[in-house]
């Protein structure tokens, strides 16, 4: 993001930042069972109120899906691995994916207003959603722009878009 001259300000996962002057939100990766991040819930539910960009990255995912109010759940088999194939949605095209995540969305869980963006082609797991009207997106897997494969940077490109 600060190579495409963007300003960011990072504050800790429980902070209220609603009320500062901002004009989107990454939702970073992190561990854990995203249900207990009930704080973080709650304030992404204010940003969805205010209408503001929104790009969650794995946990990130959850968490957007949760504030828009999806469901999650622990899977059997987490994934952990480079290698992961993702299928987009709206292009068909297929990605091979960073991914290290013990949770997943619930797509029959989410609302009319969020759609499906990306599915792992190993066992059909939500990989990425998106919400139909409002500049708010999320991906499950690590869409990596340095080091490594830069196939899905064109995704914080989307994200700059709606700044």
């Amino acid at each position: 993001l600060l190579e495409r001259g963007v300003s960011v300000i990072r504050v800790p996962w429980d902070y209220d930042f609603t009320m500062e002057d901002y004009d989107g939100v990454v939702i970073s990766n992190g561990p854990g069972n995203p249900e207990c991040c009930t704080r973080t819930i709650k304030i992404l539910k204010k940003v969805i109120q205010q209408e503001r960009s929104v790009f969650g990255i794995c946990l990130g995912n959850q968490l957007l899906a949760l504030a828009l109010g999806g469901k999650t759940y622990k899977m059997k088999y987490g994934h952990r691995s480079q290698n992961q194939p993702c299928i987009d949605l709206h292009s068909n095209r297929c990605y091979i994916t960073a991914q290290n995540h013990g949770y997943a969305v619930d797509e029959k869980s989410l609302p009319r207003n969020v759609e499906v963006w990306f599915q792992n082609l190993n066992d059909g797991t939500n990989e990425g959603i998106r919400h139909k009207s409002l500049p708010m997106f999320a991906t499950q897997f690590h869409p990596e722009d340095h080091p490594g494969p830069r196939d899905t940077r064109f995704i914080f490109d989307e994200f700059i878009k709606e700044l």
